[in-house]
């Protein structure tokens, strides 16, 4: 399996008057902008996944769906294990029931890059890498994914994907 791990686009900044939810956040006008270009940059440069699992929080969300329109990707599920503060042992179990040859994830920091770090060799007990927002891992699995087996093919920050289009 390939799997694709993307953290959001830009949102705005934290305000409890406008957002009491945090979940019900949104992206930014700046960071729909940004996402657009780099979803065109995805679209070239990365493989169609297969399928594309979100985290239920409104900017993951919007994520997920300039991906669907820009990208080509297909529409996003909602899974509450992509959440911030997710478990990646978790997420992991729930991947490996999946028979699809590619998988994107749209989430959160840090639990994206905690996952990140659970799936390649020796990453166990280690910090969480930093994906930045809007940018992409991939990360290859020889058949189910599993922590500690699988191999980084690459991390693309957004730059690099809104300079792809």
């Amino acid at each position: 399996m390939e799997l694709l791990i993307v953290r959001h686009a830009i949102a705005c900044e934290r305000d409890t008057e406008r957002w009491p939810d945090d979940a019900e956040r949104p992206l930014s006008a700046r960071g729909e902008l940004r996402a657009r270009q780099a979803a065109r940059g995805v679209r070239r440069l990365v493989r169609r996944p297969v399928s594309v699992l979100s985290s239920p929080l409104l900017r993951a969300r919007q994520t997920a769906a300039i991906l669907t329109e820009f990208a080509s990707w297909p529409r996003a599920s909602l899974s509450p294990l992509l959440a911030p503060e997710a478990s990646p042992a978790a997420v992991l179990a729930l991947l490996a029931r999946s028979r699809e040859s590619c998988v994107a994830l749209v989430g959160h920091q840090p639990g994206l890059g905690r996952l990140l770090v659970s799936c390649l060799p020796g990453g166990r007990g280690a910090a969480a890498f930093e994906i930045r927002k809007m940018g992409i891992a991939v990360v290859g699995f020889d058949g189910s994914p599993r922590a500690g087996h699988g191999t980084l093919r690459w991390l693309v920050p957004p730059r690099l994907l809104r300079a792809g289009r």
